[in-house]
């Protein structure tokens, strides 16, 4: 796939993702590592928590999210460079979920100290398999522009030279 600038980009263009199905040895073995509460490693902990049932780490989920964006439509310039973003998880990921994303550009600002690029705020929304939301990323990224604009220069005062 084509490599996308700055310069390719529109509000409201959407982008989708490929399919990854989340199990349950996984969960747990993102959260020994990474997130190590019981109701990430253990269904009967898991049970008895707000969760009622093993639930995946959200930073797990953000960690799949991630590499569905990686290995989505959306092709930037230079790779997925992040310069801040919000996450919010609206519900649990459980084993046997099947996740993806969509994507949306919601605006695009070239960048006035740094010409070669400029900054896409994208909303990427991860749906599992029931086309529930499960969580929303909105992340301003850093893009590459195609040519950067050339500077423009002062004319000479009349009689000089340049």
């Amino acid at each position: 796939m084509t490599e996308l600038y700055l310069e390719d980009l529109a509000v409201g263009q959407t982008f989708g993702s490929g399919r990854v199905r989340v199990e349950a040895a996984a969960i747990k073995a993102f959260a020994a590592e990474f997130d190590p509460q019981p109701f990430h490693l253990d269904e009967e902990a898991a049970r008895n928590s707000i969760f009622r049932g093993l639930a995946a780490s959200g930073w797990h989920t953000a960690a799949l999210t991630m590499r569905l964006l990686v290995t989505g439509a959306f092709k930037p310039a230079g790779g997925l460079v992040g310069a801040g973003n919000e996450i919010s998880w609206s519900r649990p990921v459980r084993p046997g979920d099947e996740l993806r994303v969509e994507s949306e550009v919601l605006e695009i600002r070239p960048s006035k100290s740094r010409p070669q690029q400029g900054l896409v705020k994208m909303r990427s929304t991860t749906f599992n398999q029931n086309d529930e939301p499960v969580q929303e990323l909105v992340a301003n990224l850093v893009v590459r522009r195609r040519a950067a604009p050339e500077p423009s220069r002062p004319e000479p005062p009349i009689g000089r030279e340049a």
